[in-house]
């Protein structure tokens, strides 16, 4: 499972090392997409296979679900994690997430996120602030 908060460099090269922790569970080849929230999300090989498919599932006639397609396929870039556990970070994913120097790498079950430290610092903070109220409304749909 991908969980914890850690905090990273990207390089003068554009490479991103990976927290040691969840090296193993990712494997060799990953993707990694623009994401939600301002953020880049990083997916295993299989567990983005069966994203792809659920999204390919998604009815052409609707105009949202073309667009999210676009967006979260057409953000894709599949990557290889070298022998030093780093990644290749592209320049138009590092400008969709304002990635600087320093990011925030999150665990997120199934994905990892990558955010700019400052955006995440910020989102954080926000959502602490509103915690009971997100966890009050998603016990009343019996998802906690």
């Amino acid at each position: 499972m991908l969980i914890g908060e850690y905090i990273h460099t990207i390089d003068d090269k554009k490479r991103l090392s990976l927290p040691a922790k969840f090296r193993k569970e990712l494997g060799k080849k990953i993707v990694i997409t623009t994401g939600l929230d301002k953020c880049l999300f990083v997916y295993t090989e299989a567990r983005w296979q069966k994203m792809a498919e659920r999204l390919s599932g998604l009815s052409m006639g609707q105009a949202d679900s073309r667009s999210f397609n676009r967006f979260l396929l057409g953000g894709a870039v599949e990557a290889e994690v070298d022998a030093l556990g780093r990644i290749l970070i592209q320049d138009f994913q590092k400008e969709f997430a304002d990635l600087k120097t320093r990011v925030v790498i999150v665990g997120v079950h199934n994905r990892l996120e990558i955010w700019n430290d400052k955006a995440w610092g910020e989102y954080k903070s926000r959502m602490e602030k509103q915690a009971d109220v997100v966890a009050e409304k998603l016990g009343e749909l019996g998802a906690i």
